[in-house]
């Protein structure tokens, strides 16, 4: 058996990042070497997410948390204000970065692509690491082509900062490449209230829900002549995301550059 991949967690106390760390405590392929977060520095990690004790203490600074660990990959699931600079971090270090963030510019993106090269290491930046997802949005981008007339509904919690989320982006960004641009509705479309009519891209329709009680749902609604076509996808805890995040901690493993988007680890 080779030897397990050391996995370094940046917001270890998150939501996601919980879960993340009892992903790796609890699977042999994978080794927990560091935890970070700003806040319960000194908590065992493993007695943080409900699991016995670890030996892993939580600490606060992340460039040290990876010289001192020699992670071979970083897991971040922390939010757009910090993610840009602990990939950086990750990647000047050598360590392999899986970053669970949207919010990254297409400019940034490059600029890390070509410093993994450049280091010769993988990484990877996921909008969404369900499967379900990508297949929802693989199934959308198909039908595409014979459906053009659409719109995307994305459901999320109140909580949530961005709008639309990073998969809804990710979704229109896919269906575009098979479709060409056509402005939708009624060309004397006036929309009374504003913004009752989602966010405009490529001619088509994106809209956000935020409501208590919420987790994850995505739904694209194709429309055509006598008849409507919906593909939608319902997530209901966030453990489901965990087979993909391993996926990403194993593929990036494998070669160099940086990869946007879990789809492209999809067969």
């Amino acid at each position: 058996m080779s030897e397990p991949i050391k996995v370094a967690v940046v917001g270890a106390a998150g939501r996601m990042g919980r879960e993340v760390i009892k992903l790796v405590l609890q699977d042999e392929e994978l080794q927990l070497v560091a935890a970070v977060n700003r806040t319960h520095a000194g908590s065992d990690a493993g007695l943080l997410v409900g699991l016995p004790e670890a030996g892993i203490a939580i600490v606060e600074d992340v460039e040290q948390a990876l010289l001192d660990s020699r992670a071979d990959v970083m897991v971040d699931f922390t939010g757009p204000r910090f993610a840009y600079a602990h990939t950086a971090l990750a990647i000047k270090h050598g360590v392999r970065p899986v970053i669970g963030t949207t919010g990254f510019t297409p400019e940034q993106i490059d600029e890390l692509d070509k410093q993994c090269r450049e280091q010769q290491i993988g990484g990877l930046i996921a909008p969404n690491f369900s499967i379900g997802v990508i297949l929802m949005m693989r199934f959308a981008a198909q039908a595409a082509k014979y459906f053009p007339h659409l719109e995307i509904i994305e459901y999320h919690g109140d909580q949530k900062l961005d709008a639309p989320s990073g998969t809804a982006i990710k979704t229109a960004e896919l269906i575009a490449e098979q479709r060409e641009e056509l402005r939708q509705g009624n060309p004397e479309e006036e929309e009374t209230l504003e913004g009752s009519r989602g966010g405009y891209y490529q001619g088509f329709r994106v809209h956000s829900v935020r409501l208590p009680g919420v987790f994850a749902q995505q739904e694209v609604i194709f429309g055509g002549f006598g008849q409507s076509l919906k593909i939608r996808q319902d997530s209901y805890e966030r453990a489901g995301y965990m087979p993909g995040v391993k996926i990403g901690i194993q593929k990036v493993m494998e070669q160099p550059g940086l990869v946007y988007g879990f789809e492209h680890y999809i067969d």
